[in-house]
């Protein structure tokens, strides 16, 4: 068996970092991105080389800037092909936490993945530079590309519709009430987001009450689950006159997630955004699929 290069471990690593943000099993990555289960695993243990797209679909799903990645993507693939055959891999930078100066929406890591080789750790003289004009030149080219929705073959030879590329900005995709009913993820709330309160239920299953400042909006999530769980969210401003001024009548606005199946109660279940400015009162509420009573807690985002 080859034994992977160091340039190829230290993309691996950085992969594996992201995987365990997203919260998602193997299987459960197979059928959220275009390569399957078996290809994930190799991707992951540095046994072979993922495609730039792979790399694209992982950052994407963890709400993390592509830049760096595709940086030391672009390392790995110069050294396989061998462009980067006179450089020392020595002189290679050392894989960093991905995203390590923020707390991500962090997922549970998949026990069942195998983790090889620790990363290189040799000297970094003009690794900074490397990295750094590679960062540029990936986020220029990604910058340009169209977001165009494809239906892509799975690397096992079956079909699998994937979502549109993601964006190269950094920072979240939306702001107060146009964050209303979107995707945590999606929008890129979730990188750094609160934790207002954490609860767990009698059925053992868990619950989260979060809040992005920079999208100025908060939703809930849980783990732990069984498949036809459901959770709610609801949100109301500090002062009933806020929501009459603002035109919704002072009625609680409902965000609701269920677990439709085994790939959803194998990692988080998000429920939609809603907007919610300091002061405001949001409540989480657990309805198990056994039709048990339902659990409720609430919490006030900080302001």
């Amino acid at each position: 068996m080859t034994t992977p290069s160091p340039e190829r471990d230290r993309l691996a690593t950085a992969l594996r970092e992201l995987k365990a943000r997203t919260g998602l099993s193997l299987v459960a990555l197979a059928a959220k991105t275009a390569f399957s289960k078996s290809s994930w695993d190799r991707y992951l243990n540095a046994r072979s080389l993922p495609p730039r797209d792979a790399v694209q679909e992982l950052c994407r799903l963890a709400g993390e800037p592509e830049g760096r990645c595709l940086a030391l993507w672009e390392i790995a693939e110069s050294e396989g092909s061998g462009r980067a055959a006179t450089e020392d891999p020595r002189s290679l930078p050392p894989a960093l936490p991905v995203g390590h100066t923020s707390t991500p929406d962090t997922g549970t890591p998949d026990t069942g993945t195998p983790v090889t080789g620790a990363p290189d750790t040799g000297s970094v003289h003009r690794s900074a530079t490397v990295v750094a004009v590679l960062a540029s030149v990936c986020a220029l080219v990604v910058g340009g590309v169209g977001a165009v929705a494809l239906l892509l073959p799975h690397r096992d030879g079956e079909q699998r519709a994937t979502l549109p590329p993601p964006s190269s900005a950094a920072g979240p995709r939306c702001q107060g009430t146009v964050c209303e009913g979107q995707s945590p993820m999606h929008m890129k709330c979730a990188a750094a987001p609160a934790t207002l309160a954490a609860y767990r239920t009698a059925t053992g299953a868990w619950m989260e009450l979060r809040y992005s400042e920079e999208c100025g909006a908060s939703w809930a999530r849980m783990w732990g689950t069984r498949v036809g769980d459901r959770i709610e969210m609801t949100a109301r401003s500090r002062d009933r006159r806020d929501d009459r001024a603002d035109g919704d009548g002072g009625d609680d606005r409902v965000r609701s997630a269920e677990v439709h199946d085994g790939i959803d109660a194998d990692a988080y279940v998000y429920t939609p955004m809603t907007a919610a400015r300091p002061g405001a009162v949001v409540r989480a509420c657990f309805r198990p699929a056994t039709g048990g009573e339902r659990e409720c807690f609430d919490s006030r985002v900080a302001g």
